[in-house]
């Protein structure tokens, strides 16, 4: 679909208040829209070939979508991802004096832990879960994550 008619459609929901869109082609495609707090929608796509969600499109913290916070889905890099296993807010250490649990270029093991994910109060630790080399650290500390959010890449 054309980043135009995105846009346009962006715009309709805006005005009319549309919280979620989604528009099934026939030849499996999917794309879907929906209305964040802030009222700027957030855009997944999917099709057939891979059918994996793609994130389109971010907007900014103060909720204004704009050229500079808007990218289109990039090709995969190589390596393995370790994903979120639930809701909540990522820490790279135990406290905010403490050294990250883990850096770019680190060697890791199944069991070593990785981050921790606040939710609901619960600090929760998450082990890598794969042997390997941290390649990528992918959110920020401090930031919120959905489950399958990408958090990490090893090589």
């Amino acid at each position: 679909m054309d980043p135009k008619e995105v846009k346009d459609l962006m715009a309709v929901m805006r005005k009319t208040g549309i919280q979620k869109l989604v528009i099934k082609k026939k030849d499996g495609d999917e794309l879907q829209l929906e209305m964040q707090s802030g009222s700027v929608p957030s855009i997944s796509s999917s099709s057939a070939q891979d059918n994996k969600e793609q994130r389109l499109f971010h907007s900014s913290p103060s909720g204004q979508s704009s050229e500079n916070h808007s990218s289109f889905a990039k090709e995969e890099k190589p390596g393995q991802y370790i994903t979120a296993p639930l809701v909540g807010t990522i820490y790279h250490s135990a406290s905010p004096d403490d050294k990250p649990f883990v850096q770019e270029g680190d060697l890791v093991q199944e069991d070593t832990v990785i981050c921790i994910i606040e939710a609901m109060k619960v600090m929760n630790d998450v082990k890598a879960g794969k042997s390997g080399k941290i390649a990528e650290i992918l959110v920020e500390n401090g930031h919120p994550v959905e489950f399958g959010t990408k958090m990490f890449r090893i090589v």
